[in-house]
C-alpha cells in the first residue's frame, strides 16, 4: 500500500517501500532493529513482504477540541446532576431505593456519571434491534425517543436493505437459510436444540468429536476442543493452565475475555506494550533474573497471551518475533485468533499461515466460531497432552452446557466449505475475495485522508473521529443513506481515540464498498473527518526500539 506521507511501520520500525515495475514489492525490511533480506542463502524468509501497519497521529487542534468537547459535556453534566439533585430536571437514572438511603450504596454515584451525562446524549447509535440475518445487507427496526434516549419507542418501520459494515461477518457464512445449511436443519431435527448437560457428563456428542478432529485437522494440530461460548473459552480455561506462582505477560490491548481469565487464574500480570518486542523482552528477562517477589523463586510457568488480530486498532500480531523471545526465554505462547481464524492466510487458517510459520511454534490456540463461521463457541487446540488437560480441568468442561448440535454442524459445514472439502474451491474463492475487499477499502480510505489504524491485511478497519459529537453525527447520518457501522468510544477505546469500526466481508461486493465509500468521502467533508497528514505514529513508543538480536 502506498504511503503518500513516506512512512509505514514495516515489522515495527518505520520503512520506505516502493514498487517494482514487476508489480513486486521491493526493499530491505527492517526486523527487530536488524535490516535482514528477503531471501536469504537462496531460501524464502518466513514471512516475504514487510508488515505494513498505520497508526497516525491526529493533528493538535483535533486533540484540543476533543478534550474540550468532553470538558464541556462533563460541566454541563455537573450542572444537571445539581438540577436533578434540587428537582428542577426529572431524574431517569437508576437510584437507590429511599428505605436504603442509608445503606451502603451498591454503586458510588460518580460511577454512572459519564453513562447518565455524556453516554446516553449518543445511546441511539448502539444496541440497534435487528430483524434479518447479518449478511452484507440486513433489516433495521426504526426507534425513537421521546427523552433523549433513556428509553425508546418501535414505530413499525423496518429500514430494509441496510449495507451491513459492522459485523464479523468476514466469509458471509451468517446469511439467509439455503440449501447449503440443508445438514443444519437435518441435525436440528435429529438431536434437537439443546444438549441440557456438560461435556463432563453426559453432554459429548458425536457431533462434537466431528468437529474437534475436523478443528485439529484444519489447524495442523494433535488435538481440539470445542465449547458454547467464545468468551468462555478464554476466561474460564487460562485459569486451568496458570495458577499463583506464575506469570503471565499480556498485551496492553488484549480483549476483555483475556483479562478477566487472567485475573481469575490467581496468577501474577504484568503488561506490555502492544506488538512491542522490547518491552516484552524486558519484562521476560526480568522474569528469568529476578523470579518471583519476595521470595526470587524461579516462576512455574511464563504465559504470553496475545491476539491475532487486535479487533479495536487492526493491527495483526508480529508473531515471528514472539515465538523467537518465547523460545529464547523458555516461555509459553498463547494466542487468541478470534478474529483471525478465517480471515488472514492464504487458505484462511490464521496468522500462523500468514507468516508461514509452524503450527508447533505456538503452545496454546484459541478461537472462536463466531465470526468467519457464522455460528458461536470457541475451540482450545494444540498439543494431545494439553487438550486432555482440559477436558478434565477446564471450568467450562465441568460446569458449562455443551456446544448445541445444531451450531456444531453450521461450523462443520463452514469449515468443510473453507477447506474445499465439500468439492468446491468457493471457500478458498471467499477468503481470496476477503482480502482484495478489504486491501481495497483501505486503500480508498487512505486515498480520501482518512485516519485509519492497523494492517493493511487486516478485514477490521478502524477509522478515527476522534470528537464525541461526530460520532454521534456519523453513525446517525449513515444509517438514513442505509449504511450501518459500529461507532466505538470511551471506556473501549482511550478517551480521545473514538472511532467507526467497520468490519469487510467476501460477501460484499464493489457496488456495495463504493456506495459506502462515496457516503464517507461526503461525510468526511461534512464532518470535517480527513485528519490524515501521513504522519508517524502516534504511540512512538510502539516502532521506535532501539537495536537488538533474537536469538532462536
Amino acid at each position: 500500500m502506498a504511503n503518500s506521507g513516506g512512512g509505514a511501520v514495516c515489522n515495527g520500525s518505520l520503512h520506505n517501500h516502493w514498487k517494482q515495475s514487476d508489480g513486486s514489492q521491493s526493499g530491505n525490511c527492517t526486523q527487530n532493529g536488524t535490516v535482514k533480506e528477503a531471501q536469504q542463502n537462496g531460501k524464502p524468509h518466513f514471512y516475504d513482504k514487510p508488515l505494513v501497519e498505520f497508526f497516525e497521529e491526529a493533528p493538535l487542534h483535533v486533540m484540543v477540541f476533543t478534550y474540550m468537547g468532553y470538558g464541556i459535556g462533563t460541566l454541563f453534566g455537573y450542572l444537571r446532576d445539581f438540577m436533578r439533585n434540587w428537582g428542577i430536571e426529572k431524574c431517569n437514572a437508576a437510584v437507590e431505593r429511599e428505605e436504603q438511603k442509608d445503606f451502603v450504596p451498591l454503586y458510588q454515584n460518580f460511577e454512572n456519571f459519564y453513562t447518565r451525562n455524556l453516554y446516553m446524549r449518543i445511546r441511539d447509535n448502539w444496541n440497534r434491534p435487528i430483524c434479518s440475518a447479518p449478511g452484507a445487507l440486513f433489516d433495521v427496526m426504526e426507534r425513537v425517543s421521546d427523552d433523549y434516549n433513556w428509553t425508546f419507542r418501535y414505530t413499525g418501520r423496518i429500514i430494509e436493505d441496510v449495507i451491513n459494515m459492522g459485523s464479523y461477518n468476514f466469509l458471509g457464512m451468517a446469511a439467509r437459510y439455503d440449501e447449503s445449511m440443508r445438514t443444519v436443519k437435518e441435525v436440528l431435527e435429529a438431536y434437537g436444540v439443546g444438549v441440557a448437560s456438560t461435556r463432563h457428563e453426559m453432554g459429548t456428542l458425536d457431533k462434537h468429536k466431528e468437529l474437534e478432529e475436523l478443528v485439529a485437522k484444519f489447524l495442523n494440530v494433535e488435538a481440539a476442543m470445542v465449547f458454547g461460548m467464545g468468551f468462555a473459552t478464554n476466561s474460564m480455561n487460562i485459569p486451568a493452565l496458570v495458577g499463583k506462582g506464575c506469570l503471565i505477560l499480556s498485551d496492553e490491548l488484549n480483549h476483555a475475555s483475556l483479562v478477566l481469565g487472567a485475573r481469575l487464574s490467581g496468577a501474577t500480570i504484568r503488561i506490555f506494550k502492544h506488538n512491542n518486542m522490547q518491552s516484552l523482552e524486558k519484562l521476560l528477562r526480568e522474569a528469568v533474573i529476578y523470579g518471583q517477589p519476595r521470595t526470587r523463586r524461579a516462576w512455574k510457568k511464563i504465559l504470553i497471551l496475545v491476539e491475532g488480530i487486535y479487533s479495536m486498532e487492526g493491527s495483526i500480531v508480529r508473531l515471528p518475533q514472539i515465538v523467537a523471545l518465547k523460545k529464547k526465554y523458555k516461555a509459553y505462547l498463547y494466542i487468541d485468533e478470534a478474529h483471525s481464524i478465517g480471515s488472514v492466510g492464504p487458505t484462511g487458517r490464521g496468522v500462523v499461515e500468514f507468516f508461514g510459520m509452524d503450527p508447533g511454534d505456538v503452545d496454546v490456540y484459541m478461537g472462536t466460531f463466531t465470526k468467519s463461521f457464522g455460528s458461536s463457541g470457541g475451540y482450545i487446540a494444540g498439543r494431545k497432552d494439553l487438550v486432555d488437560y482440559l477436558r478434565i480441568h477446564s471450568h467450562s468442561a465441568a460446569y458449562a452446557v455443551a456446544m448445541s448440535p445444531p451450531i456444531a454442524e453450521q461450523v462443520i459445514r463452514s469449515m468443510k466449505f473453507i477447506m474445499g472439502l465439500d468439492g468446491t474451491t468457493q471457500g478458498l474463492q471467499r477468503v481470496r475475495q476477503l482480502a482484495k475487499n478489504t486491501r481495497y477499502f483501505r486503500h480508498r480510505l487512505n486515498e480520501m485522508g482518512f485516519i485509519i489504524y492497523g494492517n493493511e491485511d487486516s478485514p477490521v478497519i478502524p477509522l478515527l473521529l476522534y470528537m464525541p459529537a461526530k460520532v454521534a453525527a456519523f453513525a446517525r447520518h449513515l444509517l438514513k443513506r442505509k449504511i450501518g457501522v459500529v461507532v466505538v468510544g470511551f471506556p473501549a477505546t482511550p478517551l480521545a481515540e473514538a472511532r467507526a469500526r467497520f468490519c469487510i466481508s467476501a460477501a460484499h461486493t464493489r457496488e456495495q464498498l463504493d456506495a459506502v465509500l462515496e457516503a464517507l468521502d461526503e461525510m468526511g467533508d461534512l464532518l470535517q473527518l480527513k485528519y490524515s497528514r501521513h504522519r508517524k505514529s502516534a504511540r512512538p513508543e510502539l516502532y521506535d526500539e532501539t537495536s537488538f538480536e533474537l536469538d532462536d
